[in-house]
């Protein structure tokens, strides 16, 4: 079965400042606890939200994620894109290098969020921008049940 999203319920958010990174990891956690993430699942996916968020600001000079809820049959998720007009990223295997980093960090927002998540691809072109999407899904275990027996 294709997963479905639902384009009416999609929520796009401005990333233009460091408020901005703030909102929108308050609203990805929102959906997430909506949709029936766990508390782990929560953490994972709001953690990859404000890295790439981050990136979003500081490489791309700003732009605006999408928050879009998913089904696909009885599962849930939950659809992230991270959208800049930036400089793009010249050699994208480098840059998903561990370590690797050209803004002073640790190297580990790229590389660590596609750990955190499903699903994830980057599209970017250099001199035209980046868009990175993620998507993440429910493990159908009720929330408050992680870690238990």
């Amino acid at each position: 079965m294709t997963p479905t999203s639902d384009s009416a319920t999609a929520t796009s958010l401005p990333i233009g400042s460091d408020a901005d990174l703030a909102w929108v990891r308050h609203q990805v956690r929102q959906f997430a606890a909506g949709l029936g993430f766990g508390l782990v699942q929560q953490t994972k996916i709001v953690t990859a939200a404000s890295e790439l968020a981050r990136n979003t600001l500081i490489h791309g000079g700003g732009g605006q994620a999408t928050i879009t809820p998913l089904t696909n049959g009885s599962r849930r998720g939950l659809k992230l894109s991270f959208m800049d007009e930036g400089p793009g990223i010249r050699d994208v295997e480098l840059a998903m290098t561990d370590g690797y980093t050209t803004g002073g960090g640790l190297g580990l927002g790229l590389s660590g969020s596609r750990r955190l998540v499903d699903e994830f691809t980057i599209d970017t072109k250099p001199g035209e921008g980046t868009v990175v999407t993620l998507v993440a899904w429910t493990t159908g275990v009720p929330a408050g049940r992680q870690g238990s027996g």
